[in-house]
């Protein structure tokens, strides 16, 4: 994800904290709302409840690297806020993220966005 991909401003926080809807988890809690773009934007909220600043940064790290890899639905505005048990592996993290937005409906479908198949060696060579 690069920088259109990001929330970075505060009025773009405040709209999705005022009028977004949320799900929650034990370690996330996700709000959403409808941008009307052909991205998806994402924020990451790490208080300092959850931990000192080493933390706080490795989690966001680890919810970056999540997000990268996770095929979104695109024109939304989502935020994904930290509770103070996040604090855990990456797997669980991934879990727990991946859960809110299955829930949400804005994973991509597996059959949505299909790639060529790739050519292996054998049937390159005719």
């Amino acid at each position: 994800m690069r920088g259109k991909q990001w929330l970075r401003k505060p009025m773009q926080y405040a709209s999705v904290y005022n009028e977004g809807r949320s799900w929650a988890d034990s370690l996330v809690v996700m709000k959403a709302l409808p941008n009307h773009l052909e991205l998806s934007r994402c924020g990451l909220s790490i208080s300092r409840q959850v931990g000192k600043a080493v933390t706080r940064n490795r989690i966001k790290r680890r919810m970056r690297e999540i997000l990268r890899l996770m095929p979104l639905e695109p024109g939304w505005d989502i935020i994904f806020i930290a509770r103070p048990p996040a604090n855990t592996s990456y797997a669980s993290l991934k879990q727990s993220v991946a859960g809110l937005l299955g829930q949400a409906g804005l994973v991509k479908k597996a059959g949505a966005a299909k790639s060529p198949a790739p050519v292996s060696a054998k049937e390159g060579r005719a």
